[in-house]
C-alpha cells in the first residue's frame, strides 16, 4: 500500500508540474502564431487545472474504468466549489469581491454546468450524444465569453527586434512543438500511475472505485489549485481565483466530460455511491450562486458554510451505508 500511495503523489506532482509546463509551452506557441491574447488568456485559466482531469479520465475510460472518470468530475467539481473556494477566501486579506459583470454572469453558467452532467448521467449511461451536449454546452459559454469586450481581439504583436530574429524564433518554436509532444507523452504515463494507484486503493480499502474517484483521485486533482488559491488570496487577489475555479468547473464538466464520453461512452453500473455525490453538488452549486450574486462578495463566513458542506459530504459518503 506504502509503493502504491508514492506512486499516486508523484503521479499528482507530476501532472501539476507538467500542466504548469504545458501551458507555458502552449503560450509560447501561441505568441509565434500571433494568437489572440485572450485566447491564450481563457486557455490558461480554464484549461490549466483541467489537463490532469483530461489525461487521467480519459486514459480511465479508455481502460473501462469510467467509475473512475466521472467520480473524479463529480467530485471534483464539488471540491471546487466547497474546500477550494473557502480555502481562497480564508487566505484572503479581505473579503472576496464578485461583482464584476463577468463574474456574476459566469456564476450562472457554472451553476448550471455544475449539475448538468447530473442529469445526463440520471440513467446511469452516458453516451455520445451527451458528449456532444457537454461540448456544446462549454463552447456556448465560450462564445458569451469571448464577445463581452472589443480588447480580447488584441493579438500578440512583434515587434521590430523580434521580428529581426525570426530564424531564431522559428528554431524555438520547432523546439516547442517536440517538448510539448514530449510533455503529453509523460502525463499520459503519470496519468497511468494515478489509475493504478486508484484500483489498488479499491482492493486494499473494499470500496467501490467510484467512491476512490470522488474521494481520492478528485482531491489528489485539485491540489494545484488549493495551491494556486492560497497563494492568489496571500497576495489580494482571491477573485481571480474566483473566476479561474469557475473556468476549471465548466470546463471539466463539459470539455473534459464531453471528450470522454465521445471517446468511450461509458454506462455506470452501480449509481447508489453517486447519490450522495450528486445532491451534494446541487446544494454545493446553489449555495455557491446566492454567495456570488446576494452581496457581490464572499466573505469568511460564507467560506465556514461551504467548508461545512465538503465535510458533511465526506462524513455521509464514508460513514452511512448506501
Amino acid at each position: 500500500m506504502i509503493i502504491e500511495i508514492a506512486i499516486f503523489l508523484v503521479s499528482i506532482f507530476l501532472l501539476s508540474w507538467l500542466s504548469s509546463s504545458f501551458v507555458k509551452t502552449v503560450i509560447d506557441i501561441a505568441k509565434y502564431l500571433r494568437w489572440r491574447e485572450f485566447i491564450v488568456a481563457f486557455f490558461v485559466m480554464g484549461f490549466a487545472a483541467s489537463l490532469p482531469n483530461l489525461f487521467v479520465d480519459l486514459n480511465a475510460a479508455l481502460q473501462g474504468l469510467s467509475d473512475i472518470s466521472f467520480g473524479d468530475v463529480i467530485g471534483g467539481n464539488l471540491i471546487d466549489l466547497t474546500m477550494i473556494m473557502a480555502i481562497v477566501i480564508f487566505f484572503s486579506k479581505d473579503v472576496v469581491s464578485t461583482d464584476s459583470k463577468m463574474v456574476q454572469g459566469s456564476s450562472i453558467f457554472t451553476f448550471l454546468i455544475a449539475i448538468l452532467p447530473i442529469f445526463l448521467i440520471w440513467t446511469g449511461k452516458v453516451t455520445r450524444i451527451d458528449g456532444l451536449i457537454l461540448i456544446f454546452a462549454f463552447f456556448v459559454y465560450a462564445f458569451w465569453l469571448f464577445s463581452k469586450d472589443g480588447r480580447f481581439k488584441k493579438v500578440y504583436n512583434r515587434t521590430k527586434k523580434e521580428s529581426s530574429l525570426a530564424p531564431v524564433r522559428k528554431y524555438i518554436f520547432i523546439k516547442n512543438i517536440v517538448k510539448l509532444i514530449l510533455i503529453i507523452l509523460i502525463l499520459l504515463a503519470a496519468s497511468q500511475g494515478i489509475i493504478y494507484a486508484a484500483q489498488s486503493f479499491q482492493k486494499s480499502l473494499g470500496v467501490p472505485l467510484s467512491l476512490v474517484g470522488i474521494l481520492i483521485v478528485a482531491l489528489g486533482n485539485c491540489f494545484p489549485e488549493a495551491y494556486f488559491g492560497i497563494v492568489a488570496g496571500r497576495k489580494g487577489e482571491g477573485w481571480m481565483i474566483v473566476g479561474d475555479m469557475m473556468g476549471s468547473v465548466i470546463v471539466s464538466a463539459t470539455l473534459v466530460l464531453g471528450i470522454v464520453a465521445v471517446v468511450a461512452p461509458f454506462e455506470i453500473k452501480d449509481m447508489s455511491v453517486f447519490y450522495t455525490a450528486r445532491i451534494f453538488t446541487v446544494i454545493a452549486a446553489v449555495l455557491f450562486l446566492m454567495f456570488v450574486r446576494s452581496g457581490k462578495k464572499l466573505t469568511k463566513k460564507e467560506a465556514m458554510l461551504l467548508l461545512s458542506v465538503y465535510i458533511i459530504f465526506i462524513l455521509v459518503e464514508v460513514f452511512i451505508p448506501k
